[in-house]
């Protein structure tokens, strides 16, 4: 099986989200099911379709979470250092709009680009893996071919 890297942050947040899938999430669609049940005819019941449409899901995720976690390579980002690699926590600049960007590069299964965590995989982070400092980067992305400047490099 192959392995999935995750920073400890990571690890500990799919952890805690299937903590509470288990713990309340599930109970919980589980009474949702019951009460719809109580209402009478099923297969006019809109109430108890949507609880299992959901019950569903949250199953799924319970699988996926546990496969992840069975799976999982917890990095120390603190003991590494030097050029960027996965854990690294970059600060780039767009040299065509001087916006200023902050990232860590982590795996797939905790990649949130809104939270500015950089799935691995992606085109970006690809780019810049063995960079350091001072380093320009091209990358082509969807919206066209990008330039960046890598300003700091942390880990921790």
């Amino acid at each position: 099986m192959e392995k999935i890297p995750l920073t400890r942050g990571g690890f500990l947040q799919l952890e805690a989200e299937l903590k509470r899938l288990k713990s309340a999430d599930r109970p919980a669609i589980i009474r949702a099911i019951a009460e719809a049940r109580e209402h009478g005819d099923l297969s006019e019941n809109a109430e108890y379709h949507s609880a299992r449409e959901k019950q569903s899901f949250i199953e799924g995720r319970i699988k996926e979470l546990e496969s992840i976690i069975g799976r999982a390579e917890v990095i120390d980002t603190a003991r590494l250092k030097g050029s960027i690699k996965f854990g690294a926590k970059i600060t780039i600049i767009d040299e065509d709009t001087e916006e200023e960007h902050h990232y860590q590069i982590v795996g797939e299964a905790e990649a949130n680009i809104e939270r500015g965590l950089l799935n691995v995989k992606s085109p970006l982070a690809r780019a810049l893996i063995g960079k350091d400092e001072g380093d320009s980067v091209e990358v082509r992305t969807p919206g066209g071919q990008r330039s960046y400047e890598v300003v700091r490099v942390t880990f921790e």
